[in-house]
């Protein structure tokens, strides 16, 4: 793993379903997989990007070889790959990606768990989780990784990204739909997420990740928490002791010394994945320069996430920088302008526009 420093890098990953010419999800992912390989895997490496499987069979990761440093190839590159896997799915197989947080029609009779390599990890979730749910087989999300250099930046940038997290879902939330109708919510992948591991609560915690001071004091307080909770609750070993197991909206990612962002829906298109990670990086970049950046309290910050999930950038808030998730976004947005890079400031007018 080559060494990146803080924020120097962007790590992104992306889910699409698949689906047929009348938007019915196709749990076809292993049948592409084997396409390319010659046998089921659960990845793929192409050229300038990988691809993959998911939980749900009829839902595809793409993801680059390699972290990008600039935005514009960040597009590039990863409009090439959705663009390419678009095109053979639908000459090999008539079928479709579809972006967006939730698939809008997707009932659960539809939906199949991934059935080959590593369908031990989803038994072992599955023995003591309730796997027929919305929040486990019909979600899609934009998740990305941001490398941390040292041990301090590393918890400061966490202890930043759970203050940022209500904002960044009131301004990625691409889920209004579910099974043909509008949901309750905002961001109804969110709702349902917060509750697919309600059986033991400390895995997924307030969706908010709580503050650490160092990474003993994480792996003890944290992922020892939910491990000595799930083994309690009759958890197979292969699922303890795990990073990746920890389902907050930020985790740390030991193995590639980054932090991955899990809170934000997937977008309908490549362009405002980059607009996104832009924005984030920039206002990251921000706060660490201005040492008067307040924390909120958890408390306080995942009062406001469920205000967000649902109602959007409608919601009320309680924050020193406005009344409304619309206001506080607009704040955020002034400090990423002001620290972006050339680059990133290109894609910030998306941002603008949505909020």
């Amino acid at each position: 793993m080559t060494p990146y420093k803080t924020l120097e890098v962007f790590g992104p990953e992306h889910e699409y379903s698949i689906v047929d010419n009348e938007l019915k999800p196709l749990p076809i992912v292993d049948r592409i997989l084997k396409g390319f390989h010659g046998r089921i895997v659960n990845s793929v490496e192409l050229p300038r990007f990988t691809i993959g499987k998911e939980l749900q069979l009829h839902v595809m990761e793409i993801k680059p070889n390699a972290p990008f440093s600039s935005p514009e190839v960040f597009e590039e590159t990863m409009h090439e790959a959705v663009t390419a896997m678009e095109e053979h799915v639908e000459s090999k197989y008539n079928a479709h990606l579809l972006g967006m947080g939730m698939h809008p029609l997707l009932t659960l009779d539809e939906t199949r768990i991934w059935p080959h390599r590593h369908k031990q990890i989803y038994a072992a979730y599955s023995k003591i989780f309730d796997l027929k749910r919305h929040g486990w087989l019909n979600i899609q999300s934009f998740q990305l990784n941001l490398p941390y250099s040292n041990e301090k930046d590393g918890v400061l940038q966490h202890n930043l990204l759970s203050n940022l997290c209500p904002f960044l879902a009131a301004i990625a939330s691409a889920s209004p739909i579910f099974e043909g109708k509008l949901g309750s919510h905002v961001d109804n992948r969110l709702h349902f997420y917060m509750e697919n591991q309600r059986e033991v609560r400390s895995v997924t915690g307030d969706l908010v990740p709580e503050y650490v001071f160092s990474l003993a004091q994480y792996k003890k307080q944290i992922i020892g928490r939910y491990s000595f909770d799930m083994a309690k609750a009759g958890a197979d070993k292969c699922i303890l002791n795990k990073d990746w197991v920890n389902s907050r909206g930020v985790i740390f990612r030991f193995d590639r010394k980054a932090l991955e962002i899990r809170v934000m829906d997937e977008q309908e298109c490549v362009k405002s994945d980059v607009a996104l990670s832009c924005f984030i990086r920039a206002v990251l970049r921000g706060f660490v320069k201005n040492s008067k950046t307040r924390l909120l309290s958890h408390e306080t910050i995942v009062k406001n996430l469920k205000s967000v999930i649902k109602q959007g950038l409608k919601a009320n808030v309680d924050h020193p920088d406005g009344q409304t998730a619309r206001q506080v976004c607009r704040h955020l947005l002034k400090v990423a302008f002001e620290h972006a890079e050339p680059e990133e400031k290109k894609y910030l007018p998306l941002i603008a526009r949505r909020i």
